[in-house]
C-alpha cells in the first residue's frame, strides 16, 4: 500500500459543544516540507494551470474574503488544509482511481483550477458550510500534471464549520458531488458513499465485551478485554481505517472542552500513523525518503469552536498551537510563511536529578 494514500480524518464533540476535528498526514513519497501559511483578507489570488514555465495557461483569478491559516507542501504558498478567521475548515485526501477532473478548456478558463488550489478558494471565500456547497458549482477543476508527483493530484475533501455541519466533496465526470458526513470521518479510496455502506458489514461491533456461554456444563468466556470488537479490520487500507476511525471515534471518551477534547482526539489518531517503508521496495522514480522519520508527517487537530489549530509533527511530537480567533487579519496584510518545526528534533524533557530542563 503506498503510504501516500493513508490519510484519515475524525470529529469529536466536547460536553460544553467544542467541536474539533482532525486528522493525520500520511506522505511516504518525499518530505513535504509543510509549512504554516498565513494569507490575509483581500489576498489576490492568480492561478497557473501549467506547471511549465514555457506553457501560459491562465484559469480563475479571484479576491479574497477571509483570512486564512493553513499549511502548504513543497514550498508552494497553497493550502491543502486549514482554518479561515470564520472557523471554516478544509483539507485534500487522496483519492485515486476514483476522482475524475476536466481537460482544461480556454473558454473556460475565467472558472476553471487546479485541485490543489481548491482548499484555498473555498476558505478565502465561504464562511460555513452551506456557503462552500454554492461555491462548488461556480468553478471547474482540471487535470494539471504536477512535477512533483508526475501526474495530477487526486482528491476528495472534507469541510467542516463551527455549527458542526460536514460535507465531503468527491469530483467524478468532472462533475462536483457533495456527501453529508454526519460521522464526521474520512480515508481515501473508494468513494465515500461506498464506505458508508461497507460499515453494514461492522454493525456488530460494540465497546462491550461478549457475556459468557455455558455449554453444556462449561462456561465459556471471553479471553481478556474487548471482545465486543472483535472483526475490527486491523490492516491500513482505506476502508479498514473507515471502519477503525468510525468505531474509535464512537468510542471515545468523553471530554469536558475544545483542548481536552484535542488530547483525545490525538490519541486516536496515533492508533493511524503508518511507518516509513523501504525505499528500495519501491520502483518510483519520484520517492525520496532522505531525512523522513514516518510517513506520517503531521497530524493536525482544529478546534473549530475556539478557533485553535493544534498539530505535531514527525519530528517533533510535542503539540504546537496556532490561536486563529486572536489573530488581527485587520493588520495583515502580507502573505506569511513558516516551517511547522523549526528544529526537526524531539523535545525532550530531561527528569535526572539535577538537570530538570528541556531540550531540543
Amino acid at each position: 500500500m503506498p503510504p501516500a494514500y493513508a490519510c484519515t480524518g475524525i470529529t469529536l464533540k466536547a460536553e460544553d459543544g467544542a467541536m474539533v476535528y482532525g486528522r493525520t498526514m500520511q506522505w511516504g513519497k518525499f518530505d513535504l516540507e509543510s509549512r504554516i501559511l498565513i494569507l490575509p483578507r483581500e489576498h489576490q489570488f492568480v492561478t497557473e494551470l501549467s506547471r511549465d514555465e514555457n506553457v501560459h495557461l491562465p484559469g480563475i483569478r479571484w479576491t479574497g474574503k477571509y483570512g486564512i491559516v493553513g499549511i502548504d507542501a513543497v514550498n508552494r504558498p497553497i493550502p491543502l488544509d486549514g482554518m479561515n478567521e470564520k472557523g471554516l475548515v478544509a483539507g485534500v485526501f487522496d483519492h485515486p482511481d476514483f476522482a475524475e477532473y476536466v481537460d482544461y478548456d480556454s473558454t473556460m478558463a475565467e472558472k476553471s483550477m487546479a485541485p490543489t488550489d481548491v482548499v484555498q478558494y473555498l476558505l478565502s471565500t465561504c464562511a460555513t458550510v452551506d456557503d462552500v456547497r454554492e461555491a462548488i458549482d461556480q468553478i471547474l477543476v482540471v487535470n494539471v500534471v504536477e512535477p512533483v508527483i508526475g501526474k495530477t493530484a487526486l482528491y476528495h475533501l472534507m469541510v467542516s464549520d463551527p455549527s458542526g455541519e460536514q460535507i465531503v466533496i468527491e469530483w467524478s465526470q468532472g462533475k462536483p458531488k457533495i456527501f453529508d458526513a454526519e460521522l464526521g470521518i474520512i480515508t481515501n479510496s473508494p468513494t465515500y458513499d461506498w464506505h458508508i455502506t461497507n460499515l453494514r458489514n461492522y454493525v456488530n461491533i460494540s465497546p462491550v465485551a461478549y457475556p459468557d456461554r455455558n455449554i453444556g456444563s462449561i462456561n465459556f468466556s471471553p479471553l481478556g478485554v474487548g471482545s465486543g470488537m472483535i472483526g475490527l479490520p486491523g490492516d491500513f487500507t482505506p476502508p479498514s481505517r473507515f471502519i477503525r476511525a468510525f468505531a474509535f471515534s464512537q468510542t471515545a471518551r468523553a471530554t469536558t472542552d475544545g483542548p481536552e477534547t484535542m488530547y483525545e482526539l490525538f490519541r486516536i489518531l496515533d492508533n493511524f500513523n503508518v511507518p516509513l517503508g523501504p525505499p528500495e521496495e519501491s520502483e518510483d522514480e519520484y520517492i525520496d525518503t532522505s531525512g523522513m522519520r514516518s510517513a506520517t508527517v503531521w497530524t493536525t487537530a482544529y478546534d473549530l469552536t475556539n478557533k485553535v489549530i493544534y498539530y505535531h509533527t514527525q519530528h517533533n511530537r510535542q503539540v504546537r498551537k496556532i490561536d486563529v480567533g486572536s489573530l488581527d487579519f485587520e493588520t495583515i496584510r502580507d502573505m506569511q510563511a513558516s516551517p511547522l518545526d523549526i528544529v526537526k528534533e524531539q523535545n525532550i524533557e530531561d527528569r535526572t536529578p539535577g538537570k530538570l530542563k528541556v531540550s531540543s
